[in-house]
């Protein structure tokens, strides 16, 4: 077989003529058919996609962590728009190979079935498409990453901002929602230009490949083997019907506790029960040690893992001027090691970050084990039941003495949670028919209709809040929305996950240790079986009608009435040890 390089280093400063050799001799290379000989093959292609894979990826952290560094930037592009696409179409040339041969295995059928789909909609012409796609994607984090406003005479990020949302002053949490707002409607005609550029290239990758629309190219690209676009609009409708009238009863109750008789914007994040903002660290070394505690107490396993990470630096978690928006989890695939990236500024809205991102990194160590990295590799709906999943087995352990929280601290951080659950659901719905209107609707190249079908969405999937003179602002949070930018109709997976995660922590009310359990079974077979099946193997399953969602619903506000009442633990018969 062929001698790979030890380490991704060697790929450092690659560009693609220095990358292709290596997958010109794979497609060379004499198989004498049999099994063996193939899964050889298989593994030696697998650890070099890990190895390129990897100083990639390790280009993306430097320049995410710094988008004013122009080295950091030309080396992320190398990747990201020479590198990347072209290893779009290596993978075409070797899955056909390798389907050409016959050869199958169980725990590969859900990988075969991926290579046979990528094969049917590649097309040469697309690959340059999607290097511009990437080109655009990074100019959106560097325009975004750079955006900051005056704060009394200081320079403040937009994520900076969240404390002050928070202040029991009314006026100030006004002052800071409207330039946080602000920050991107100054920039709206530079970055409608971008989604111009990104939204013509999207169509014609669609009508490349064959596809009337980039809605139904994107559920085949994106391997939706077990629902459709019909079945998202059914989850749009079942939101409507269940989750907006349940966030509107959450809005009232807040506007009563507040005294207001109109609840505006900025007040839908300030708490209600406590006169300062909860501040559940100072500094990131309590930050993490207190996560680290949170998980071993979650099990004992996933604790050691976090503590790994935290002791070789896998994470960058502060905010500071230049750094990309936003939080990921990504992959260093060839040392088998997950890195979390974040904007923390030290309110609870980072621990449920954390927490989210850490789910990814136990899914990323669970599946390092499987022999080929196309088995590690999950549908973002699994790998989202990963993160929402942990975010509500952590909730008991937020308390102190080794958590977050005082338990009355923690009562509040844990309504917040809840209530935040809710309203997700409304925002990922509104996402969603957004992106479908956008790329099935002859207006969506059109950047002002872009903004009326934004206003009328959100209108119908929230409710309970007043944006009266508003508009321009309410317009601006999709301008924040990274996802529909650069991951365009991801984030449905977002909303079947959280569906997911409740019916996990439904099953924790029964048996906390049989859900720990189940959760980490789900998190080992990462992509060696259908979607369904993982989800079943969680204890859980597919959630698109409203009827199942009205039952999780209801489950979610009987919590919350409880917390309100003063129960000590954010769900009954889960009581921290």
């Amino acid at each position: 077989m062929i001698e790979l390089p030890a380490s991704p280093e060697a790929f450092r400063d690659a560009g693609w003529d220095d990358v292709r050799p290596w997958y010109d001799q794979l497609a060379e290379l004499p198989l004498a058919g049999d099994g063996g000989d193939i899964e050889r093959w298989l593994a030696t292609w697998s650890r070099l996609d890990t190895l390129v894979g990897e100083a990639g990826t390790l280009a993306m952290i430097a320049y995410t962590g710094n988008t004013a560094d122009a080295d950091a930037e030309k080396r992320y592009l190398r990747f990201s728009t020479e590198i990347f696409p072209q290893l779009d179409e290596q993978q075409v040339r070797l899955a056909t190979r390798l389907l050409g041969l016959g050869w199958s295995r169980d725990d590969m059928a859900t990988t075969l079935r991926r290579f046979r789909t990528d094969i049917e909609i590649f097309r040469e012409a697309n690959v340059p498409r999607f290097a511009q796609l990437e080109e655009l994607s990074a100019g959106y984090q560097k325009l975004t990453g750079g955006l900051s406003v005056d704060w009394d005479g200081e320079a403040k990020t937009i994520p900076q901002l969240q404390p002050y949302l928070k202040a029991p002053d009314r006026a100030q949490r006004e002052r800071a929602f409207l330039l946080g707002a602000r920050a991107y409607l100054d920039k709206r005609d530079e970055l409608a230009d971008l989604f111009d550029r990104m939204y013509a290239l999207r169509v014609d990758v669609a009508r490349e490949a064959g596809f009337a629309d980039f809605q139904q190219y994107c559920f085949t690209a994106k391997h939706r083997f077990d629902y459709t676009p019909a079945d998202t609009a059914g989850f749009h409708d079942a939101v409507r019907e269940t989750v907006t009238p349940a966030v509107a009863r959450l809005m009232a109750h807040r506007k009563q506790k507040l005294g207001l008789d109109v609840l505006r914007p900025w007040d839908v994040t300030v708490d209600l029960d406590i006169t300062e903002p909860l501040k559940p660290f100072d500094t990131v070394e309590t930050f993490v040690s207190r996560a680290t505690t949170v998980f071993d107490r979650v099990d004992s396993e996933l604790g050691g893992q976090f503590r790994l990470m935290a002791s070789e630096r896998l994470l960058d978690l502060e905010s500071r001027p230049g750094k990309a928006p936003g939080g990921y989890c990504t992959d260093l695939s060839f040392r088998g090691r997950p890195f979390i990236f974040m904007n923390a500024v030290g309110v609870p809205d980072d621990v449920q970050t954390l927490v989210h991102e850490a789910g990814h990194c136990f899914h990323d160590f669970a599946t390092h084990a499987l022999p080929f990295t196309w088995q590690r590799r999950t549908g973002h709906e699994a790998a989202e039941l990963a993160s929402m999943s942990m975010e509500l087995l952590a909730m008991p352990y937020l308390v102190q003495p080794s958590g977050y929280y005082t338990p009355d601290e923690a009562r509040v951080a844990w309504l917040e949670h809840l209530e935040d659950v809710l309203g997700a659901l409304s925002h990922i719905a509104s996402v969603d028919a957004f992106q479908a209107w956008i790329y099935t609707h002859p207006d969506g190249a059109d950047r002002d209709a872009r903004d009326r079908a934004w206003l009328r969405l959100r209108n119908e999937f929230e409710s309970g809040v007043d944006w009266s003179g508003l508009d321009a602002e309410r317009v601006a949070r999709w301008y924040r929305q990274l996802h529909i930018f650069e991951l365009p109709f991801y984030y449905i997976e977002y909303g079947l996950a959280q569906l997911g995660a409740l019916q996990v922590f439904r099953n924790a009310v029964r048996d906390p240790k049989g859900a720990v359990a189940a959760y980490k079974q789900f998190l080992s077979l990462g992509g060696t079986r259908p979607l369904p099946e993982l989800y079943a193997a969680a204890g859980v399953k597919l959630v698109f009608d409203a009827e199942t969602m009205a039952e999780l619903v209801a489950f979610t506000e009987e919590r919350i009435e409880a917390l309100r009442a003063g129960a000590d633990a954010p769900f009954a018969g889960v009581v921290p040890a």
